[in-house]
């Protein structure tokens, strides 16, 4: 069993404070206390934190990044927020050993119970413990010092890695009593997952949005209402399940009328926070990262990406002219591994290729539902629509082969299915290519800019995370 390297980190935390007894920390300055908010205007140094913000881009592999630039500069004629922050000479830039109790690979759920829980557990499990007891997460321990709480993400507002911060079960699809257990423990909730609220798709029946509401909570169903609302307390969910795909929700107009952007519900968190004074913990997760890595789909994957990084923008932004806000962006783990491969004499098509992305105006989800509503459709045609190219009439038998639970040959078993074997088609117009469709266990990045950024520099034990956030909220 892998078990938390405790002595990896105590012995970061008593260099750190030896480097400050030594005046050492004063070297150090120089690289990690000027916010990379300075971007947008640059406010004076500070050592005291007032607030974190703690941003994950779930299941994003090291080459996304990379990718994402590319992109970005490609379809907007600009870069990325997360290449400008690493690039700048005042940010802490690191890695992260993300494995989990009992595997190399973590899912999302062991993941953020190490941020959130200080302790790796077994894949699946939420807040308890290898020997099955209940950890405390950080927010209960937080709130009784009055640290306010926030919780924005992509997917449900119940799922793993916003479960986390605050909430303990032992199964991760029990988000029933996930929802049960931000009840005054969390300030701000944005997402999705109404199901989990509300009492007719609930097990138990129970009102969760009235007994928010009774709390004082705000309860918001769309993006209006979510731009119009006053209160402190928020509980806003905009779609049943997880929030749609960015490639879905920039062709659909009724979808941008009934859910926020990425960026606005982190705007509407940290407004609050920032505006009370009082000490504050917000992640915010840019999740459908991780499920178009899971599907192959570069398309969805890197305008997720770039969904994420609008929301570091904004983040940048709203805490320029704040000296105490720290700000954290990582991953959890990556995915499938996507990257850019060479293709053509001395690579000179790899550019070509990727350019054929921009073309995509659907996600592989959305393909793969039309499909299923007329299994009798033209393959080609709904790809040809979907993604802009068309398949080889062997790959175009081969993938209604799969599609239909049929055997074909592929020697990858990871990849023996449907999004496997369309992301690997589609590599031969992008030149995007996979290692599967499952976490893999590489180190994510992890940069951070503001006061107290340095604690993230280096190689960072995912354990450790809880530590800096308890030392410097609690």
């Amino acid at each position: 069993m892998f078990q938390t390297n405790t002595s990896s980190s105590k012995t970061s935390r008593r260099d750190w404070l030896k480097a400050l007894s030594l005046g050492g920390a004063a070297a150090m300055l120089p690289s990690c206390q000027k916010p990379a908010a300075k971007l947008a205007g640059a406010p004076a140094k500070s050592d005291r934190v007032r607030g974190i913000v703690f941003m994950v881009s779930d299941g994003m592999s090291p080459g996304v990044l990379t990718m994402a630039q590319a992109f970005s500069q490609q379809i907007r004629q600009r870069g990325t927020h997360w290449w400008d922050l690493i690039n700048q000479r005042s940010s802490a830039r690191g890695l992260m050993d993300n494995a989990s109790a009992n595997s190399l690979v973590t899912d999302s759920a062991a993941a953020s119970t190490a941020w959130g829980g200080g302790q790796r557990v077994k894949n699946g499990m939420i807040n308890v413990s290898v020997d099955g007891k209940e950890i405390t997460p950080i927010a209960a321990i937080l709130k009784k010092k009055d640290v306010r709480i926030g919780l924005v993400t992509t997917a449900s507002v119940t799922h793993a890695t916003p479960a986390g911060f605050a909430a303990s079960v032992k199964e991760r699809s029990n988000e029933n009593s996930v929802a049960q257990q931000y009840l005054n423990r969390v300030d701000v909730i944005l997402g999705g997952g109404s199901q989990f609220f509300d009492p007719k798709k609930r097990s138990d029946r129970a009102d969760l949005f009235e007994e928010f509401g009774s709390a004082g909570y705000q309860v918001v169903k769309n993006r209006q209402e979510l731009l119009d609302a006053k209160n402190e307390k928020l509980l806003g969910t905009f779609s049943p399940n997880y929030i749609p795909y960015t490639i879905d929700h920039e062709q659909s107009p009724e979808l941008q009328a009934q859910v926020p952007l990425l960026a606005e519900m982190a705007e509407a968190a940290l407004s609050r926070f920032l505006s009370s004074g009082k000490p504050f913990l917000l992640q915010v997760e840019g999740a459908r990262v991780d499920h178009a890595a899971h599907l192959n789909d570069i398309g969805a994957l890197l305008r997720e990406q770039l969904a994420f990084d609008d929301a570091v923008g904004k983040v940048l932004e709203l805490c320029a002219a704040h000296s105490d806000i720290l700000i954290v962006v990582t991953s959890d783990h990556g995915n499938a591994n996507p990257g850019l491969n060479g293709i053509g004499p001395s690579y000179g098509e790899s550019n070509r290729c990727f350019e054929t992305i921009a073309r995509m105006k659907q996600s592989h989800e959305m393909l793969f539902a039309r499909w299923r509503q007329n299994p009798q459709q033209d393959i080609n045609a709904l790809i040809k629509d979907s993604l802009g190219f068309t398949l080889q009439p062997d790959e175009a038998h081969c993938l209604e082969a799969v599609l239909t639970s049929k055997p074909i040959v592929e020697w990858n078993d990871l990849l023996e299915n449907p999004e496997g074997q369309l992301g690997q088609f589609a590599g031969n117009h992008t030149g995007v290519g996979w290692t599967g469709t499952t976490h893999t266990s590489d180190p994510t990045i992890v940069t951070a800019t503001g006061p107290q950024a340095e604690r993230f520099s280096g190689m960072v034990v995912n354990t450790d995370v809880n530590l800096h956030l308890q030392e410097l909220l609690g």
